[in-house]
């Protein structure tokens, strides 16, 4: 398979999407992704700035050559908007708040640090380029890229186990004790507070036009997108993707966060007079309703799958069910998730039952 457009390497180029709205890529290293968009909206005060990239000195070095090409310095960014709880995304917001005071807009949910350590494209994603190979404990450990986002963990760490009695994700030891070492002397990634928390239904005033949030959980709890009416504009951060899917974990805080993100999905291509997606990865597009569709049939897709490997298995652990579902080299913590997901949505919906086998693991039987 060829690579998909989420894949690009961040392109220098400064494009103007819309008046007044640049999109400027940064670069990333995290498996089946190439860059991330932070989008740039300009008015008469400066910029605000949405998805300002990883916590890196590349990336931050990027963002400053982007605002140079459009005459902006880091001085002249006003607000930081950053659409959900995961690195390539929040990153860059603790330098920009602390050289130019920008006010930092996230959602009232947003829970630095909470987010499980998973990548952000679905196992299939991550596959189909090669990106997710097995490892010997059990982990995907190609799933955290060469520069892993800085204490990304669950509140109960790297250790113990998962609901569904399998090992929680996370990277190799290496990168624990690096992270570790960094906390004790005293060098760890701080994130300012959030000076202006959001919610379903606000309106902000970016760029000379009014955006109105809203919340779109599914990827993450505290999720949000930004619709310009007036101008018939979205900024999708990761909940909409033109070519490829998020990664929907079970490690969520959301019951069931598989149905969570198909009604994130329903409201999205709902919304009226929507001419321009502007995606966190991969290059604008137009037509939202047909890929909320087209994402939602993947889904649909996999638990008919899953229902199907039930039939053969009977009843059977979340592990049994990810290694009939995901290739070989896929297998591991991440795989189980997605299917532990599913297999909640499944289950939830009536058309599942769950048991423990006595040795810590669930066994789902549909």
């Amino acid at each position: 398979m060829g690579t998909r457009q989420e894949q690009e390497e961040a392109s220098t180029e400064v494009t103007e999407v819309a008046k007044d709205v640049l999109r400027m890529q940064l670069p990333i290293s995290m498996p089946g992704l190439g860059h991330v968009n932070c989008y740039a909206l300009i008015d008469g005060d400066g910029a605000a700035v949405v998805d300002p990239g990883l916590p890196t000195p590349g990336s931050f070095a990027a963002l400053k050559d982007r605002l140079g090409q459009a005459g902006l310095a880091v001085k002249n960014i006003h607000t930081v908007i950053v659409t959900h709880s995961h690195a390539d995304h929040f990153g860059g917001a603790s330098r920009i708040v602390k050289e130019s005071g920008a006010r930092l807009v996230a959602h009232r949910a947003f829970s630095f640090g909470g987010a499980p350590a998973e990548p952000e494209v679905s196992v299939d994603d991550l596959h189909a380029h090669g990106h997710a190979h097995g490892a010997a404990d059990g982990h995907n450990h190609a799933a955290f890229g060469e520069r892993p986002p800085i204490v990304v963990k669950t509140s109960s760490g790297w250790s113990g186990k998962t609901p569904w009695g399998g090992e929680r994700p996370k990277p190799p030891l290496k990168m624990r004790l690096r992270w570790r070492a960094m906390r004790l002397i005293g060098r760890a990634f701080s994130f300012p507070p959030i000076s202006h928390p959001v919610d379903q239904g606000d309106v902000l005033r970016l760029g000379g036009r009014e955006w109105f949030v809203l919340h779109t959980p599914g990827h993450t709890n505290d999720h949000f997108c930004l619709h310009n009416k007036e101008d018939g504009m979205f900024l999708a951060g990761d909940h909409v993707l033109p070519t490829i899917t998020p990664h929907i974990s079970g490690l969520s805080m959301e019951k069931d966060p598989l149905a969570a993100f198909f009604d994130s999905l329903d409201r999205a291509a709902a919304l009226p007079h929507v001419e321009l997606a502007l995606p966190a990865h991969g290059h604008p597009f137009d037509d939202l309703a047909a890929r909320c569709e087209a994402i939602k049939e993947h889904h649909d897709e996999r638990l008919e799958k899953v229902k199907t490997i039930a039939r053969e298995l009977g009843p059977a652990t979340v592990q049994a069910f990810s290694r009939k579902l995901f290739r070989e080299r896929s297998w591991g913590s991440m795989a189980e998730s997605e299917t532990y997901a599913h297999l909640e949505h499944i289950r939830l919906l009536g058309d599942a039952e769950r048991r423990s086998n006595g040795k810590g693991q669930l066994l789902y039987e549909i």
